[in-house]
């Protein structure tokens, strides 16, 4: 099955489900799902930043400052985190992610989706997914905020970025 035909569950405005979509047919449409972003650290707190592959189905070859993806039908945000950051880390034994906050990203072009954010110490060693990540690397806060500027970001991930700023600001 390719990531196009994965299921997914399909949401209104307040998250609840209203039905099923396989991903390609979501994507196209605009139909909105739920998706988890997990900023994956390691022992010394550094981010873990990758370079989306050229072969993903949305923001190819752009980077992102989280790990994971959509959440499948019937699969609930926290299974996800855990799945998602655990194959895109290419670890085993990760500890469960912590939930933070959900936002709904919306791209100004139709494009949603509910975003649920959370975060992870990664003290294992890493080995992503090939055809997931084309490069990356645990940086230091202060360079991933020197890099916003310098490289192609995922738009969702900047928005979540954004958002995780402003909560840590608040809390």
């Amino acid at each position: 099955m390719s990531a196009a035909d994965e299921i997914l569950d399909i949401v209104d405005e307040n998250d609840q489900v209203i039905g099923q979509s396989p991903r390609g047919r979501a994507y196209a449409e605009g139909l909105c799902h739920r998706c988890v972003f997990i900023q994956a650290r390691d022992a010394e707190g550094h981010v873990f930043v990758h370079r989306r592959t050229p072969t993903k189905l949305v923001f190819p070859s752009l980077y992102d400052m989280f790990v994971g993806g959509v959440v499948g039908a019937g699969e609930s945000y926290d299974d996800a985190a855990l799945r998602e950051a655990s194959e895109e880390l290419g670890v085993t034994g990760l500890p469960r992610p912590e939930f933070l906050f959900k936002f709904l990203y919306d791209d100004g072009a139709g494009q949603t989706w509910w975003s649920a954010v959370y975060e992870v110490r990664c003290e294992l060693p890493v080995n992503p997914q090939v055809e997931e990540v084309a490069w990356h690397d645990f940086l230091p806060e202060g360079e991933v905020e020197r890099r916003l500027a310098q490289w192609a970001w995922v738009p969702d991930g900047l928005a979540a970025w954004e958002r995780l700023r402003a909560y840590r600001t608040a809390g």
